[in-house]
């Protein structure tokens, strides 16, 4: 990292504001080059962190824009190093023009996510921290900016350290009595092992299990619309996201695969699946298609099952609708409701699904089936914001975490020595080490920061 990175750090549209960012031991050098304040003085011989108004040069020394400069002295910084912002109009050429003149000074482009992998290597951010900018660039509801804003203040840092702290106080413990067998310490008891393996196994359960709800507030509901050929999933589908995602026709069978769509219902982040309709077929694309939706089925966590309001309930409905219920939380939908005259015919079902009658062509219902969404995926609760485990990688190193811990408690049931012991103690701290990025492999970094965008 001896070098300096540049990029444009706003959209490649037209835009208001468009920002030139550096990074590096060269960043101020570089933008004084480029940028001429008002006032008369060297841009590096302003004030940190103050805007300051000038005029932005480009690669030939021709003045391109009135724009405003900031720097900032490492490790006072985002990234820890010497950085400087250009802000200029969001004009896509003079940005371009402006970063091109920034090169012309051997600043180099800066690669996806290298600003912020830089703050990560310089102990600005931890790993779950550095995860949490691109889940807040990504937040889609209210929910997931905060849950993305906690964690970048540190939420699950804190709360992993806390348990990373009591498994080093049993490691120190142990070789204190080891190494210092003559000095006045607590010896290393049994029950003083359990105690501590046996709160670090509830802490990390309890971490564990909020996993589910993180990724489905990051990522959104997995969530699937079933129901027999023509029962309205296509159109619920597009009068849910807002445009014709699906194509919609009066010949059953025309979804033939599945298809996806992203929208907000009751707050929540749903990720729709259309499938084709669940029937008996002879048709042998169709059939391919039905399977693919049984398969999708298994996968949801969140499942509507359509009926036709306008055509009689047969078996099939009924039996596809207690699959998906042994499946998934369910939401049963009675479809086309501007086309039913009458209401929808009772049930005799143990238990119950939650119902509710939509129209799509009218949007009847669709408020009450978001209220019906939100109360089985709440956006607030069961925990602080920012503590929740939101990703796969993070869950993984957890659980290892945790089954570490539990094989230390299985061996202290069968007598193993402490040392033998302590030896899954330490596995333990290697895995939530991994969860922070305290101690990380490099394609694991490298993997992570390829989903940031370029200039962040």
């Amino acid at each position: 990292m001896s070098d300096t990175i540049a990029a444009i750090a706003t959209s490649p549209a037209p835009s208001a504001i468009g920002i030139l960012r550096l990074s590096g031991p060269e960043a101020v050098a570089a933008a004084s080059a480029v940028f001429r304040p008002a006032n008369g003085k060297a841009l590096e011989n302003c004030p940190p962190h103050a805007l300051v108004y000038g005029t932005l040069y480009g690669p030939d020394g021709a003045p391109i824009d009135q724009a405003l400069a900031t720097y900032s002295r490492g490790p006072h910084s985002y990234t820890g190093e010497d950085t400087a912002e250009l802000q200029c109009h969001g004009s896509p050429a003079v940005l371009a023009l402006g970063l091109e003149a920034l090169f012309a000074q051997g600043v180099r482009q800066a690669w996806p996510g290298e600003f912020t992998r830089r703050a990560f290597l310089n102990g600005r951010l931890d790993l779950t921290q550095a995860e949490a900018v691109a889940d807040l660039i990504d937040a889609e509801t209210p929910a997931a900016v905060r849950q993305a804003a906690g964690q970048l203040s540190g939420a699950l840092s804190r709360r992993v350290a806390a348990i990373y702290d009591g498994l080093v106080d049993l490691l120190a413990h142990f070789h204190a009595v080891l190494d210092y067998p003559d000095e006045d310490i607590d010896p290393f008891r049994a029950d003083t092992i359990r105690a501590g393996l046996s709160r670090a196994e509830g802490e990390l359960k309890a971490l564990l299990a909020t996993y589910d709800r993180g990724k489905y507030i990051a990522g959104g509901v997995p969530c699937v619309l079933a129901g027999r050929p023509n029962a309205g999933k296509s159109s619920l589908l597009n009068a849910l996201v807002g445009y014709d995602r699906a194509i919609v026709t009066d010949i059953p069978g025309t979804t033939r695969d599945t298809v996806e769509a992203k929208c907000v219902l009751g707050g929540v982040s749903l990720r729709l699946i259309d499938t084709a309709g669940i029937r008996d077929t002879d048709d042998a694309v169709e059939r391919i298609g039905v399977e693919r939706s049984r398969a999708a089925l298994e996968e949801a966590a969140l499942i509507l099952v359509l009926w036709d309001s306008s055509a009689p309930v047969g078996e099939e409905d009924v039996a596809l609708l207690k699959q998906a219920m042994a499946q998934a939380p369910t939401i049963l939908v009675w479809t086309k409701e501007d086309l039913s005259a009458a209401s929808c015919p009772p049930l005799e079902l143990d238990p119950m699904p939650p119902m509710v009658e939509v129209s799509a062509k009218t949007g009847q219902g669709l408020g009450k089936l978001g209220e019906l969404v939100a109360e089985r995926f709440p956006t607030v609760g069961a925990g602080a914001a920012g503590e929740l485990l939101s990703n796969a990688r993070q869950a993984g190193a957890a659980k290892r975490a945790l089954d570490s811990v539990a094989r230390g408690l299985a061996s202290l049931e069968l007598g193993v020595t402490p040392d033998a012991l302590l030896t899954d103690v330490e596995e333990a701290l290697s895995a939530l080490g991994e969860l922070t990025g305290s101690n990380i492999r490099e394609d694991i970094t490298a993997r992570i920061f390829e989903r940031f965008c370029v200039g962040k």
